[in-house]
Parts: C-alpha cells; sequence; structure tokens
C-alpha cells in the first residue's frame, strides 16, 4: 500500500512507525481510488494520521513552486481544541517528509497550514483569505462564516475535505448544519471535494457514510478491533491464606493513612 505514495513519504513513514494499521491501510485503499471514504475505528489507530499523510502527499506532487494557489485541503473538527491534532498528525509529518525528501536530493514544496476557529483574531483571519494556506484547520461554524463572507473565494479550489469526530454531529443540528455547508462548499468547486469522514466506533455506520456524503457512494473502512487488557492481582502479602497477626498499637487504617499523598501533591 505505501507504494502509492512518494518515495519521501513513504521513507519518513517507514522510519516513524513499523508498519500501516489496518485503519491505515484500508483508508489509503479506498480513498486512492477517489473515493469518498468513511473509516470506523477507535482512538489510536491512526485514522487521522492516514487521512493528512494522503493529503500531504498529494500536495507535495501537485503543489507548482511559486504559483498562486489557494487552500487544497479543509480539516472540519466539531471540537475546538485542534492544536494536539494539527501538531501530532500534520506538522510533525510535514516537518518529517520535508527533511526526507531533501536527504533523498530532492526540494519538496513549502505546504502551508492555517488554524480558523472562533478564537482566531481578526487580522489573520483577513490575512489568511488574501493568502490561504494549502491546509485549513478549522470549526463546522467558522466554515460557514466563510462561505457566507469574500473569503469563500478561497476555498474555491478544495479538492479535500476531512471531517473528523464525525460521528459526534451526525445524529444533531449542528450536523444537519455541517452537511448543508459540505454542499454548499461543492457548488463553488469545478469538481466536488473528496469526502473522508473519521469517526470512532458508530453504528449503523450506513446511515454515518450518508451523512457524510450526501447519499453518494461511500467506502467504508472499519477494520475488526478488539479491546486489550493489562489486568494485574496486587496483594499486600506473599500468601493470603497466612495473614500475619496485626502488630501491637497499629490502630485501624494508620497505614493507609500514612502512605497516602499529601494534599495538593502529584499523584
Amino acid at each position: 500500500m505505501l507504494d502509492r505514495f512518494s518515495p519521501a513519504t513513504r521513507e519518513w513513514f517507514l522510519g516513524a512507525f513499523s508498519a500501516p494499521t489496518a485503519a491505515q491501510t484500508g483508508a489509503w485503499e479506498a480513498v486512492s481510488g477517489g473515493d469518498h471514504a468513511l473509516v470506523v475505528a477507535p482512538t489510536g489507530s491512526g485514522k487521522t494520521l492516514a487521512a493528512f499523510l494522503w493529503a500531504i502527499d498529494r500536495l507535495t506532487r501537485t503543489i507548482e513552486p511559486g504559483a498562486a494557489r489557494k487552500t487544497s485541503v479543509l480539516y472540519v473538527s466539531p471540537l475546538k481544541a485542534l492544536a494536539v491534532d494539527v501538531e501530532r498528525n500534520l506538522r510533525s509529518p510535514l516537518v518529517g517528509i520535508t527533511q526526507t525528501a531533501k536527504r533523498l536530493g530532492t526540494e519538496p514544496p513549502v505546504v502551508t497550514v492555517g488554524v480558523r476557529s472562533g478564537d482566531t483574531p481578526a487580522p489573520e483571519r483577513r490575512s489568511m483569505s488574501k493568502n490561504p494556506p494549502d491546509i485549513l484547520i478549522t470549526t463546522p461554524e467558522s466554515r460557514f462564516l466563510m462561505l457566507t463572507s469574500a473569503a469563500r473565494e478561497s476555498l474555491s479550489e478544495v479538492t479535500t475535505v476531512i471531517v473528523d469526530e464525525v460521528h459526534a454531529v451526525a445524529a444533531t443540528k449542528r450536523g444537519a448544519h455541517l452537511a448543508v455547508s459540505l454542499d454548499r462548499l461543492d457548488t463553488l468547486l469545478p469538481k466536488p471535494a473528496q469526502r473522508i469522514g473519521l469517526s470512532a466506533t458508530v453504528r449503523p455506520r450506513e446511515e454515518v457514510a450518508r451523512f457524510l456524503a450526501g447519499g453518494r457512494a461511500v467506502s467504508i473502512v472499519a477494520p475488526p478491533s478488539t479491546k486489550k487488557f493489562d489486568l494485574r492481582v496486587v496483594v499486600p502479602v506473599e500468601d493470603m491464606a497466612q495473614i500475619p497477626p496485626k502488630e501491637p498499637g497499629l490502630r485501624e487504617g494508620s497505614a493507609a493513612s500514612s502512605t497516602a499523598p499529601e494534599q495538593g501533591s502529584i499523584w
């Protein structure tokens, strides 16, 4: 599956991870054919990285150095706290792939990233409208505001929309609003954007897929997953059948209180 990526992307991934997860392999199989895709997998399966890595690799192949460009990849999350996802799943691969490409003797294009939410200052929002980032991280509400203002021109070349935490909004009024905005975005584009939905384990998957793509065909990627438990039994004595007698003068609970952390300490 990794042979579908550029040499720099492939080498960076193999240097950072032992192998793709089942969710990543399934996601890349679906999106490489141009399909809309819904990836259903638990936290830690690498599904967000899978979506970002595919988008990054496409950008490094298609960006023309020096040419004026607009936003190509739109990442929409209903969660306002986006910094962790951006750092772990986007900025780190960008830096790693760039350094790997240089080591392989090529000069990769600079892929820019922007974050727009309700907390973004007005001067920064205006700057992003004039000089759109290649990848825009945003919320459903901020994206709606962009579509209803002059900033929508910065979205007229979007090719990929990644909708994270799609299960959190699929059955809500907020989700209905998001679905309408997705279709409004498509009307601005030369061709509808490829939609990649990321979800925790959810049922029925078909309903979430229908929500994601507005009834269009969707490839559902849902590899089987099993919970792993780390269970240990810890006892205070070697043999519970031979509990030693209580020491004279030791009051009930005093041993526990002597080892309890003080208030305000780190536990």
